[in-house]
């Protein structure tokens, strides 16, 4: 696989869409990705699948997403198709096929399933550090990241950057979390480039990648620069990118640029007929008593939630007097007290963008 360079001026494609069948296919398809795949190509997907849950907990890449992106594949031509995984250290990739709803993809599609706890290893040299990766995802001509956009309690949020952990062998990823994580992290994405992203945003979790706090956003995010692309998912959460340390050193040394210009994001899909939030956990529950909600799009809620839960770690939800008003009920409302986003730009306060942005 060649190193593929990442231009300042790359586009974000992000679908609106609760169906990650259909968003992938649609999303794959809008970004011009068939570009990149030709018949007789060996093709490998990477998803998340750190532990063995599956992805209505907010942990894993739902096999939704992935189905769609083989169907893609093979209307490209592309028959050689291989799912590469490795769980996290302590966990096995193995139940994380089962548990994940893999094995039915591997039946349905003939794809293979590599588990990267097996695979050989090499030491690569990149950015003044050695760091040993495993070999399978070296050797393809083409490579999808397929990660979950969620919280992560050690590197404060994880997307594609952070994903591409499950390329290096349990030994080296124990080595990363004693040296710390942030520069290995940035490192690896220049021993392994994938040629394109398609971020699970469905679900993720709220605060911890092993789930169980999903918080429904019914999004993909989609393009081929891990640095934009995070930078991007930082802003839907409403975490400024320069918290992000992986992120700020992968920028530096090469992998990609963080800036998002209002060009940059092509969205697909009626932002209007944006399905509605569902079922809440437990932590967005516990918060959503500072809100009054009138038909919130989901990634406008999802935002908001993230944003009060750093809010409250911060001690800074205490001296919220009134509630936070958001969604398309109070369009045309005007009224006392904070609006959040453009639908509720009628109150005296109001939190501008649509959705708004973490600044």
């Amino acid at each position: 696989m060649k190193n593929n360079a990442r231009a300042k001026d790359s586009k974000i494609y992000v679908a609106y869409n609760s169906d990650g069948f259909e968003g992938a296919r649609r999303i794959l398809e809008a970004s011009g990705a068939s570009e990149l795949f030709k018949p007789g190509m060996r093709v490998a997907l990477k998803p998340n699948l750190v532990l063995a849950k599956p992805a209505s907990t907010g942990a894993t890449t739902s096999p939704k997403v992935v189905a769609g992106a083989i169907e893609f594949l093979k209307d490209c031509g592309v028959t050689d198709i291989t799912i590469m995984e490795g769980a996290w250290a302590g966990d096995s990739t193995e139940r994380a096929w089962q548990v994940c709803g893999y094995r039915e993809l591997e039946k349905k599609y003939g794809a293979r399933l590599l588990d990267l706890k097996k695979d050989r290893s090499r030491i690569v040299s990149v950015a003044g550090m050695k760091i040993e990766v495993c070999v399978s995802p070296l050797e393809v001509d083409r490579l999808i990241n397929l990660p979950v956009l969620k919280g992560h309690c050690q590197t404060v949020m994880t997307c594609a950057l952070k994903n591409l952990k499950g390329c290096i062998p349990d030994s080296e990823k124990r080595r990363f979390h004693s040296i710390g994580l942030h520069r290995p992290i940035a490192a690896l994405n220049l021993a392994i480039r994938p040629d394109f992203i398609l971020v699970d945003a469905l679900c993720g979790d709220l605060i911890f990648e092993e789930g169980g706090n999903p918080l429904e956003m019914n999004l993909l995010i989609a393009g081929n620069d891990p640095v934009k692309i995070d930078a991007y998912g930082a802003s839907l959460m409403r975490i400024p990118a320069s918290e992000i340390q992986h992120l700020r050193l992968a920028e530096e040394m090469g992998v990609g640029f963080s800036e998002i210009r209002p060009d940059t994001v092509v969205e697909v899909g009626d932002k209007q007929n944006f399905a509605r939030h569902g079922a809440l956990p437990s932590v967005a529950r516990h918060l959503s008593q500072y809100i009054e909600e009138r038909e919130a799009c989901s990634i406008c809620y999802a935002g908001l939630i993230h944003m009060m839960h750093r809010m409250e770690k911060q001690g800074k939800l205490r001296s919220l007097k009134e509630k936070i008003h958001i969604g398309q009920g109070f369009k045309n409302t005007r009224g006392k007290g904070i609006g959040y986003g453009e639908c509720a730009s009628g109150f005296d306060e109001v939190i501008p963008g649509c959705p708004p942005k973490n600044e």
